[in-house]
């Protein structure tokens, strides 16, 4: 069995390959030999506190956490019940503030979720001159200054979300050419910007990647007839945000239809923009010259909040309501759910605040589920959400049989899976992007540290709900990051959870 100095050293040599580096191009940036750092990666050095932070600092991932954690202590085995209201959507939130900066009037948000994703998003806004005010607990007016200033950027903050990468799109009717800071978020295996690049350049933009920038120039932006590399949701949105201030007709195919490239739809659409064919995946975008005025929007609810709540009901074998779930985004999940046995009543439909988005109310039940007969994996929209898949792990583990689960995105994603086996799940790795999981085993307490993605740390938190005994989530940053008060919330249902500083 390995040592806890041996675990560090493979985890540190791990990253280190993942960024590329050699033995000695790392121990260059360390200051130290190349001997040392065989010797570390062999778990044949003691680690000080001062080293490690050195180590984070170079390969750009927190190792161990030291100070300012934040834990969950989770009593599990506990009935949930009772009725919680879906939050306003995360990826909602973020890009709206990203499109914000096309409008040089006073834009006023109301839904804007209050997580960590959101607050480094603002800290950059504001670090290049943009006045934002909350004026109630999910509402903010946001003012324009007459001139930017991207050299005040907040790096910091930039480097630590990957919606950085959606300023791209507004800010390129701003700056004849600019760099932004590469991005991080997270730690998900090989998530180029591929076809950001491909579908700007069609616009007349052209976008060189360093090791720490995204280097940004135009000469004369172009409506134009583009095909998406890929259906990927924040480069739609870039597009979009990039083709609504460009005078004429913009084609977008192979667009994603997601619910958050909606939801810019729909913003859009309120400054004036006319867009045709949103939800399909061929949009048409009719850009203005100029976007100035006083607007108020409303974003709308998080499906994939939905779905942590129907996941966590069924790990708990509980019955509640789940309130103001977006259905168009939850259709195919629930009808997966309902063939494996899950029973439930839809009690109310209505329609978001944004007059736009379909919400229902939804009863869940405790049902014996079994394993479905053919795999799970998700599809651009309507197919099941990427972001959904991770939350039917814990759905798996309830039901009788073994499920494959194909999470085909993410080279990473699949991989964090497997620590529920610490609870006691039988989860076994097939490939990075495969695992089987055998349901029916009884999950118990234990003690794990969160790994640096946001939903594999929420289908943990959900399966500790699930086990016997109490158990420790260590440094749940990254849950803060997408999940608003989630303790609290839980709680609020019948959860025992603790935050421990």
């Amino acid at each position: 069995m390995k040592t806890d100095i041996q675990k560090i050293g493979y985890f540190i040599k791990k990253l280190r390959e993942r960024k590329g580096l050699t033995q000695g191009d790392f121990a260059k940036q360390l200051g130290t030999s190349q001997s040392a750092v065989a010797r570390m990666e062999k778990g044949e050095q003691n680690f000080s506190t001062e080293l490690l932070a050195k180590i984070s600092k170079v390969l750009e991932h927190q190792i161990i956490s030291i100070n300012n954690s934040i834990d969950f202590q989770i009593v599990g085995g506990k009935k949930l019940h009772g009725t919680i209201a879906t939050n306003f959507s995360k990826n909602g939130s973020v890009g709206l503030l990203c499109a914000s900066l096309l409008n040089k009037g006073k834009t006023t948000l109301h839904g804007i979720a209050r997580i960590e994703e959101v607050q480094r998003v603002i800290e950059i806004l504001e670090s290049i001159g943009v006045k934002i005010t909350w004026i109630s607990q999910n509402s903010l007016e946001i003012i324009p200054p007459k001139t930017l200033n991207l050299k005040n950027i907040n790096i910091e903050s930039a480097i630590r979300t990957r919606s950085i990468v959606m300023f791209m799109g507004p800010l390129i009717h701003l700056f004849k050419d600019f760099s932004l800071p590469h991005a991080q978020g997270c730690k998900l295996g090989k998530r180029t910007v591929s076809a950001h690049i491909y579908a700007l350049e069609h616009l007349g933009v052209k976008i060189k990647t360093t090791n720490t920038s995204y280097e940004v120039s135009n000469t004369k932006l172009k409506p134009a007839e583009l095909t998406m590399y890929e259906a990927g949701d924040t480069a739609c949105e870039n597009v979009l945000t990039a083709s609504a201030k460009i005078e004429g007709t913009t084609i977008i195919k192979f667009a994603s239809a997601n619910y958050m490239v909606q939801e810019i739809c729909f913003f859009l659409e309120k400054l004036g923009v006319e867009i045709d064919g949103i939800g399909t995946s061929t949009l048409t975008v009719h850009g203005v010259k100029e976007i100035n005025k006083d607007i108020e929007y409303t974003n709308s609810e998080d499906p994939i909040e939905s779905m942590m709540f129907i996941s966590a009901a069924i790990a708990t074998d509980s019955q509640i309501t789940i309130t103001r779930c977006p259905i168009d985004f939850l259709t195919l999940e629930l009808y997966k759910l309902e063939k494996m046995g899950l029973k439930y009543k839809v009690l109310k439909k209505y329609l978001s605040y944004n007059d736009r988005t379909k919400l229902i109310d939804i009863e869940i039940f405790p049902s014996k589920l079994r394993a479905p007969m053919d795999k799970i994996h998700a599809n651009p929209y309507p197919g099941i959400n990427m972001d959904n898949l991770p939350f039917f792990v814990p759905i798996c583990i309830k039901a009788s049989g073994t499920t494959l689960i194909h999470d085909w995105v993410y080279e990473n994603r699949a991989i964090y899976f497997t620590e529920l086996n610490r609870l006691g799940a039988s989860i076994n790795l097939i490939d990075p992007h495969r695992v089987y999981v055998t349901g029916g085993t009884e999950l118990h307490a234990s003690q794990i540290v969160c790994p640096p993605a946001l939903r594999p740390s929420m289908v943990i938190l959900i399966s500790m709900l699930g086990a016997q005994g109490t158990s420790i989530l260590r440094n749940v940053y990254m849950i803060n990051r997408g999940y608003e008060e989630i303790a609290e919330r839980l709680n609020s249902i019948g959860a025992d959870i603790k935050i421990l500083k």
